[in-house]
């Protein structure tokens, strides 16, 4: 996001004290962003609408998405020539935050953290800890499986629907 449209936003913010927060959305494969002022005590369900004007400011695209890469089809009559096929990478379910918070993986300083790549993880059972608002949520697993990935760091904040693991349910 350019900083000129940061700046424009906290100026929004310090000239209109009705409004209260900034929401930044990141779209398909993260190249679109868009930003979303809302009244103060409001949530974000759809901008805000304030002498006439609705304030949503969006982004252009940081770069152009991947093409995907497409296989050479073989000719219909010669099966010798296809092309190998290549097996499906395992789908990896993710959990993500379900709030705005920082991100603890362990249930106290210097104790052993939640879970690690390669845990084995059953649904129900708590991943990590959300500090949000001075409140330690535990956050369980919807899956079981096992983790093929840790994407937060400990310590760091953490928005909401944020992905924090990556599990592996066939494994």
């Amino acid at each position: 996001m350019k900083l000129d449209i940061i700046a424009q936003l906290v100026q929004m913010l310090k000239d209109a004290p009705e409004l209260g927060a900034i929401e930044v959305r990141r779209g398909l494969f993260g190249f679109w962003s868009s930003v979303r002022v809302s009244k103060a005590g409001h949530g974000t369900g759809g901008g805000v609408s304030a002498g006439g004007q609705h304030y949503v400011v969006s982004a252009p695209p940081l770069s152009p998405p991947p093409t995907p890469a497409v296989a050479a089809a073989a000719p219909a009559g010669n099966p010798a020539s296809a092309a190998p096929a290549v097996a499906p990478a395992p789908a990896l379910v993710e959990i993500k935050s379900p709030m705005v918070g920082t991100f603890y993986k362990s249930p106290e300083p210097g104790a052993e953290p939640y879970v690690r790549v390669g845990s084995r993880v059953s649904s129900g059972q708590v991943v990590c800890i959300i500090e949000a608002m001075k409140i330690m949520n535990e956050i369980e697993s919807e899956v079981s499986g096992v983790v093929k990935e840790v994407l937060a760091d400990n310590t760091q904040p953490v928005e909401f629907g944020q992905p924090l693991f990556r599990v592996d349910p066939h494994g």
